[in-house]
């Protein structure tokens, strides 16, 4: 396996040459929350704008052809990424978010009834726990949930136990946005189809990050956005096994989710077109498409490789400041999260400090706020890494956390 070329893959980062500060360069240590975007990326959707921008599907002049092939080709090449067995099983959503949502609304309202089992986990992020809990509020719902054990792992022989209830669902993530465990999930699938159950993967943070393959997985479902691999905002996937989606009612109502419409009826459309009512977002499908032309140019294996060294380099440095504890697993088992909390001061202030040094953290409960009440935390500072990130912006990050420690001493 190659290593990466990381001064080249930075020069492709725009936003990784500007100073925060006079003087001061930044530290982008928040792709958790968001990543950077290449010029790539940023390429692909100015050329769209300024050479082919049309509406899609059923126009036959240039433009629209080129609009709808160039919308058409991404879905092709995302399938690919993630091991689709076909295109017409990936269907675009605004983000992961909505992706949980639609399979909860559409699966879950056609399938689920008083008293069923859904299997959830400590560590989810909101939106894989909301829409659960809102079908659950509206339909009698039966929630039980994976523990997480004192070392940021899922307590599995509990995973088992639940699954003598037979639940209809396990929806899980595959790495915590938190604590970075990344989850069995090849584990978790196999134990939930035996118990007969389907599986939804929540995999805004895997996907970025890992290789991620749903044959080999067999998930039935899988969530995940294109702005935290590179891609822009305000576009999302659902993955979801052919049988599934062809079997599962429309979530929203209008343009290309109908074959046709009579004053009293309507048939809806092929998938994944069924699930995608009304003008898409072309621009970001096409950036989305780049992303993935980018991260597949590397190859997700060198890059998962490259944030284990990064992630390994930043726990030791963190472990080693005075009163400061790490939150979750060790390096080898997780991605490029880093949450910590420092003795006596609170995440916000560590974050408004850390600013003012030029390295951009996040803090706060990061949408889970269930884990942090097991942790027994109000908030933690979170520094996260990404393909882009460096080993001298670790030892930024360490000499920004011993500021903090000496202006609140």
């Amino acid at each position: 396996m190659a290593a990466l070329d990381i001064t080249r893959i930075r020069a492709d980062f725009p936003i990784l040459q500007r100073e925060i500060h006079p003087g001061v360069s930044l530290v982008y240590l928040d792709s958790t929350a968001t990543a950077q975007k290449p010029q790539q990326v940023l390429d692909a959707m100015d050329a769209y704008y300024r050479q082919s921008n049309a509406n899609i599907h059923r126009g036959v002049h240039t433009l629209a052809e080129e609009a709808t092939a160039l919308y058409e080709d991404a879905r092709v090449k995302i399938a690919r990424f993630i091991g689709a067995a076909s295109p017409s099983e990936v269907v675009y959503t605004r983000n992961a978010t909505e992706s949980i949502n639609l399979v909860a609304f559409t699966w879950g309202r056609a399938n689920l009834s008083a008293g069923d089992v859904i299997i959830l986990t400590e560590m989810e992020h909101h939106s894989n726990l909301v829409p659960w809990q809102m079908l659950a509020a509206e339909r009698n719902l039966r929630l039980e949930f994976i523990p997480v054990t004192e070392d940021g792992l899922l307590d599995m022989a509990e995973y088992q136990r639940l699954l003598e209830l037979r639940p209809r669902l396990v929806a899980f993530t595959q790495m915590s946005n938190v604590l970075g465990t990344i989850t069995p999930a090849k584990e978790i699938i196999a134990l939930a189809h035996h118990a007969g159950a389907l599986t939804l993967v929540d995999g805004a943070q895997s996907v970025p990050h890992l290789p991620v393959n749903v044959t080999d997985l067999d998930a039935d479902f899988l969530a995940f956005s294109a702005h935290k691999m590179c891609g822009p905002m305000g576009i999302g996937i659902l993955y979801g096994k052919r049988a599934l989606l062809q079997a599962m009612p429309p979530f929203l109502g209008g343009g290309d989710m109908i074959k046709k419409v009579h004053l009293r009826s309507f048939t809806t459309n092929d998938i994944p077109y069924k699930f995608e009512a009304g003008t898409p977002a072309v621009a970001e499908v096409v950036g989305f498409g780049a992303a993935v032309d980018y991260l597949s140019a590397i190859g997700m294996s060198a890059i998962e490789a490259y944030e284990q060294e990064i992630i390994a380099d930043a726990l030791a440095q963190l472990k080693a400041v005075p009163g400061l504890r790490v939150i979750g697993p060790a390096a080898s088992q997780k991605g490029g999260v880093a949450s910590f909390t420092l003795e006596g001061i609170h995440p916000h202030d560590v974050a408004q400090v850390l600013d003012s040094e030029g390295v951009a953290v996040r803090a706060g409960h990061h949408c889970a706020m269930p884990l942090h009440e097991k942790l027994n935390l109000p908030a933690t500072t979170r520094a996260s890494f990404y393909l882009y990130s460096t080993h001298q912006e670790v030892e930024r990050l360490i000499a920004g956390i011993k500021k903090v420690q000496k202006l609140f001493s």
